[in-house]
């Protein structure tokens, strides 16, 4: 199999993994609170991630050395406030599967890159030229024309979803500021390692142990497939073109809103179409330029 198969092969199964945690969020949450849900996302996660991060050092001669290596970090004061607003883009996120149609929730999560860049612009003083700056414009006016602020169309729920993304953008940058020291590795561990406690407050508030083993199964393949999805979106842009690999990971549009039309009736309107077909669009161009600047040994604006 070819290297660029099979990064095409991971990125299609992440996405798909990714597809499936949408929709077991979507029905946990028909009983199960949402910081509860992103509360046992990351425990299960945590629990699905700690045999892959640290089965090469287990299978070493110095096992506990290479573990303390893996993990190794400066910088914990740092990843508290990257947990924190990560967290706060996970709850937004998952609210937004929770009360959305499917397919419109995805799509405005779709707009995380087009933030990425204005904030690498505005936080890094990295430089962003004339033709990204029109495909950040571009993406802005695709969350518009879901969003439609202006018309009876608004909701809570949009806004939600589009406060996701904008926490996802920020989260990338300081994920960029962190990768300068830490390994990949060490940013997944110790980013779950603060999430499974401070997500685990605000759910005490109002805890509803899951009334059904359908219920724990809804959240365990939450926390399965999200770690999953993550693992396997890293490997694949490890190995793959970032431009070649991005419209791939639309096939999770399509995917959800198929998946929401055929369990709860969904439809998804022409202004939701009209404005993701914008943002992919848009999205798909910025990665584009992201692999130009690989190529040119320039320093990229999305952490990988």
């Amino acid at each position: 199999m070819s290297q660029h198969l099979r990064a095409a092969l991971l990125m299609l199964t992440s996405t798909l993994s990714f597809g499936v945690m949408a929709l077991s969020i979507r029905l946990a949450s028909a009983s199960t609170p949402t910081w509860e849900i992103a509360f046992f996302r990351n425990a299960f996660g945590l629990i699905f991630l700690l045999p892959l991060l640290f089965a090469p050092a287990l299978r070493s001669a110095q096992p506990l050395s290479l573990m303390r290596q893996t993990i190794h970090t400066r910088q914990l004061p740092r990843y508290f406030f990257r947990c924190l607003i990560g967290l706060v883009g996970m709850f937004c996120m998952f609210w937004s599967l929770a009360h959305l149609p499917l397919g419109q929730a995805i799509s405005l999560s779709y707009s995380s890159p087009i933030f990425v860049t204005l904030f690498a612009a505005l936080m890094l003083g990295e430089e962003v030229r004339i033709r990204r700056w029109l495909a950040v414009l571009a993406g802005f006016i695709g969350v518009l024309v879901i969003v439609r602020p202006w018309s009876g169309a608004f909701s809570l729920g949009l806004l939600m979803a589009v406060a996701g993304a904008v926490m996802s953008a920020l989260v990338a940058i300081q994920i960029k500021q962190l990768s300068r020291q830490d390994s990949a590795n060490a940013i997944v561990f110790w980013t779950y390692v603060f999430w499974v406690p401070m997500s685990l407050i605000p759910a005490l508030f109002d805890w509803r142990w899951p009334d059904s083993g359908e219920v724990w199964l809804w959240l365990l393949l939450t926390g399965f497939s999200g770690t999953l999805g993550q693992v396997l979106w890293t490997r694949a842009l490890k190995i793959g073109d970032v431009s070649a690999l991005t419209p791939i990971s639309f096939v999770q549009l399509p995917f959800v809103s198929f998946c929401g039309w055929l369990l709860f009736g969904e439809k998804i309107d022409r202004w939701t179409l009209i404005g993701a077909a914008i943002i992919l669009g848009a999205t798909t161009y910025i990665a584009h330029r992201e692999a130009r600047l690989r190529k040119q040994g320039r320093p990229p604006l999305m952490p990988r």
